[in-house]
């Protein structure tokens, strides 16, 4: 039986037996195992603190497995501190921090990934989204269009977690490791990349006591684990169990929204989640959470004249707000946020104003289509081509300007730019992903 045989027996002994422990898993992290992931890693990728690229370590790729796996068998092996880079935070002038691995512990870390997704992929609730295999941001919002169109929803809380990925508790996350493996090889694995270390731009190396460096491959998968453990089984299994009105969570990572029948049970909800986070090391950003009263109801008595118009909420770079239907009914509207907007036309502007001047535009071209398309796939959700429509005029505005300043002398006027756009058209908006509940009262 194969690696990949075994894992699959893994998931299927999860699913079966819930209350199963595993005890033998660190023999799983071998030679097949690791060449496998190897050949996965994305080329072209920033390097760690040892400087060494995947073609570098693949020139003897057996060899360097080997003497890897001799290392962890005596366990004399250590990983690299992760290199810091910054990056823009979107919408905001502080960067956010990511952490680079070196080759070598990529590779462990999508042999790990691999090994314990196969024992809690079937333990995870179907409210959590994020990184996992056949869910994404479009099943979120889809799960939240679902939940406020057939659900009797009044309220809805957008929470947010102030500097999650900074502070994972390492004893918290390892007891619900724990949960599901008893194997202390495969626990001594996580904790040495756990704490393998930061190091700065200057070589400095900070100790990590605590989080899941952003940008490791198992990160979100123990991020996962951890917010399964601390909200959502608590949520399901002891929150919701105290009151008989309706309310659900959708997750995605570490961004969630609960909608709520009650404004009680939303006040409740709110003063015992900081409780629940205060255990666990986490605190919620209250300057960016919020109670927001909107659903049917709401909506029904602003159009009566007897009350205010709903409010909005934004998730996964949605803004999300209560409209109607060409039928007359109530209808939740997904369009792209403002700030998601706005990030992605200037992000657009940026690239245009870099790339004009390096080669022709027939060169880097395709290289533009990939981006519109790349933009309406995430954002072409129902009812949003308006917002799709801004995203594409702005752009060939914005290639207009750009082609133009390749030169002292203006090159290209509108009327010649639009007879070549139509030569030569870009992608035009369109939607990808319905979302739509039709049937409504």
């Amino acid at each position: 039986m194969n690696t990949i045989e075994k894992l699959s027996l893994i998931a299927k002994k999860s699913l079966t037996n819930r209350g199963m422990k595993f005890s033998s898993l660190a023999h799983l992290v071998n030679k097949e195992l690791l060449v496998g992931c190897f050949q996965e890693l994305k080329r072209d990728k920033a390097v760690g603190v040892d400087g060494v690229t995947l073609g570098e370590y693949g020139a003897k790729l057996g060899d360097n497995i080997s003497e890897l796996i001799g290392k962890m068998k005596s366990k004399t092996w250590s990983p690299k501190p992760v290199r810091r880079v910054y990056i823009p935070k979107p919408g905001k002038v502080e960067k956010r921090p990511l952490g680079i691995p070196t080759t070598e512990d990529k590779v462990i870390q999508m042999g790990v990934k691999k090994i314990i997704e196969s024992i809690y992929e079937n333990e995870f609730l179907d409210c959590s989204h994020g990184f996992r295999p056949g869910r994404s941001c479009h099943t979120a919002v889809k799960a939240l269009d679902g939940c406020m169109m057939k659900r009797p929803i009044n309220f809805v809380v957008e929470v947010d977690i102030r500097r999650f990925f900074d502070n994972v508790s390492h004893y918290w996350l390892q007891r619900c490791l724990e949960e599901k493996i008893s194997d202390p090889n495969m626990l001594w694995i996580i904790r040495k990349l756990l704490k393998s270390g930061v190091m700065e731009h200057g070589g400095e190396v900070e100790p990590t006591t605590v989080g899941t460096p952003q940008g490791g491959i198992v990160s979100p998968l123990l991020s996962n684990i951890y917010l399964h453990y601390v909200l959502d089984l608590w949520f399901e299994r002891v929150f919701k169990s105290s009151s008989q009105s309706y309310m659900q969570l959708i997750r995605y990572a570490d961004d969630f929204v609960v909608a709520f029948e009650s404004r009680k049970d939303a006040d409740r909800f709110l003063e015992s989640l900081r409780a629940r986070f205060g255990k666990f090391g986490l605190e919620v950003a209250e300057e960016k959470t919020r109670l927001v009263e909107i659903g049917r109801h709401k909506w029904k008595s602003w159009r009566q004249g007897s009350g205010e118009r709903c409010g909005t909420f934004n998730f996964l770079g949605f803004t999300h707000f209560a409209g109607v239907s060409k039928a007359g009914y109530f209808m939740v509207v997904h369009k792209t946020s403002k700030d998601a907007l706005r990030r992605k036309i200037t992000d657009m502007n940026l690239w245009l104003k870099k790339v004009r001047s390096v080669a022709p535009f027939k060169e880097w071209r395709r290289i533009l289509e990939s981006k519109l398309i790349g933009h309406y796939n995430y954002y072409g959700v129902s009812n949003n081509i308006r917002c799709l429509y801004q995203y594409y005029r702005k752009t060939v505005s914005l290639l207009f300007k750009w082609l133009n300043r390749r030169s002292q002398k203006k090159s290209l006027n509108w009327k010649k730019y639009m007879e070549y756009l139509q030569r030569y058209p870009l992608s035009q908006p369109r939607i990808s992903v319905q979302l739509f509940v039709l049937k409504s009262t």
